[in-house]
């Protein structure tokens, strides 16, 4: 597992950056503020999910067990399906993905829930 979330955090913040700079040479000029909005709130959760899965990683070490592994997991897919639907709105111009944006934002929240109770235990 700890594999994966490191793989996992190497290539959402790669990503991150490359569409980071996308958007910030290339789409500049071509997104409304309201679109470039969007796009910027997209890279900027991927960014901070992939920092914290490189963190992760760390604490699996010295916390071992099911919550951080569960963390890990739910991170990665609140990236993809958060993230994710916010660059379909931005590429496809299909606004109905924005529905499925807050599935994914639960997920990168209830990450976050595992890796508090997984704090508790260790008190």
């Amino acid at each position: 597992m700890k594999r994966f979330v490191l793989s996992a955090s190497g290539l959402l913040g790669f990503l991150g950056v490359v569409l980071g700079a996308a958007g910030a040479h290339a789409l500049r000029g071509s997104l409304s503020e309201k679109d470039l909005g969007i796009f910027e709130t997209a890279v900027r959760y991927q960014l901070l999910h992939a920092l914290a899965l490189l963190t992760l990683v760390l604490l699996m070490e010295k916390i071992p067990g099911k919550l951080l592994e569960a963390a890990g997991i739910l991170w990665v897919s609140g990236i993809v399906v958060f993230s994710g639907s916010l660059y379909l709105i931005i590429f496809s111009g299909i606004r109905s993905f924005g529905a499925i944006a807050p599935i994914g934002g639960l997920c990168l929240m209830a990450g976050w829930v595992c890796v508090f109770i997984a704090g508790l235990r260790r008190i």
